[in-house]
């Protein structure tokens, strides 16, 4: 497995296992079944509603605890100095842990900044305490980004993006690089995405990411996952398959060449798949995060 150095000095396994929407029973599974295949990196997020299963499957592992990078995020709803606290001890009880390796804000809340920046400054004390090893954010843009420097004691160690083959956000990962934060990329093989401009539906399908597999004698899957990987990102692919977790990790025995990767690049399209991080605002995504 390789890793990438955070600005803080914390390594982090540089692939790892997404577990966005999955249920919370499936979510067991899967945990298990990535780490009996060599993961040691889990992504989840409070808002999941599934991070009581992350924990108990790596818990029930035979690994060692601190063999295991976890990372998880905070919501919107728990934004706030005390509530982003207490947001931490939430997540660390249903994980298991008195010390998370990754935590990170899930969204920017334009509309109330100062609530994000609280949150944050949160984090940084959490950081201080020793109870989390490294600290983030998620969909923040260039300007987001700029505003919370303004502010923060501590950069950002990763911003974890919607970033694949078809939207490659280059802007913000480039002001990003420049501070030394690590674009983490979820949805890195485009699962979320399907386009429909005449030329290919989803990045599966695409004829250039499918030659450039077959050459290697690898999938279009894993082909994405190796251009993400040399361009120096964190990815944390989702599935809940044996098989296809198996197969997502099997990327470190090939490596793509300049032409193949500016191929790759070349496929960009400006569209995103998730949601418009300006249209994040409590009153149409604010909910609760249980407490157990």
């Amino acid at each position: 497995m390789e890793t990438i150095t955070l600005n803080n000095g914390v390594e982090i396994p540089a692939l790892g296992l997404g577990v966005f929407q999955t249920p919370p029973d499936e979510t067991r599974d899967a945990v298990r079944a990535a780490l009996d295949c060599g993961y040691r990196h889990i992504d989840t997020a409070a808002a999941y509603g599934n991070e009581r299963q992350v924990g108990e499957a790596v818990h029930g592992s035979d690994l060692n605890l601190s063999d295991i990078f976890l990372e998880t995020k905070v919501w919107i709803s728990d934004y706030g100095y005390d509530e982003t606290l207490h947001a931490f001890e939430k997540s660390a009880r249903k994980l298991g842990v008195e010390q998370i390796d990754l935590l990170i804000l899930h969204q920017a809340l334009p509309t109330a900044f100062d609530r994000t920046l609280e949150a944050y400054r949160a984090l940084e004390a959490l950081l201080a305490e020793g109870k989390v090893r490294s600290i983030g954010v998620s969909n923040f843009m260039v300007e987001h980004l700029k505003s919370l420097l303004n502010q923060a004691s501590v950069v950002p160690s990763v911003n974890q993006i919607e970033c694949h083959s078809y939207f490659a956000q280059r802007e913000v990962q480039h002001f990003g690089s420049e501070h030394g934060i690590v674009t983490q990329a979820w949805s890195p093989i485009g699962g979320i995405t399907f386009y429909h401009d005449g030329n290919h539906s989803n990045t599966l399908d695409d004829p250039v990411i499918g030659g450039i597999a077959t050459a290697h004698g690898k999938t279009p899957a894993q082909a994405m996952l190796r251009w993400g990987l040399q361009h120096g990102r964190s990815v944390i692919p989702k599935s809940t398959k044996p098989s296809r977790i198996a197969e997502n990790i099997d990327v470190f025995d090939f490596e793509l060449s300049a032409d193949e990767m500016a191929a790759i690049d070349g496929l960009e399209t400006g569209h995103r798949g998730g949601p418009e991080p300006d249209a994040i605002t409590l009153e149409a995504f604010g909910r609760e995060i249980p407490e157990d």
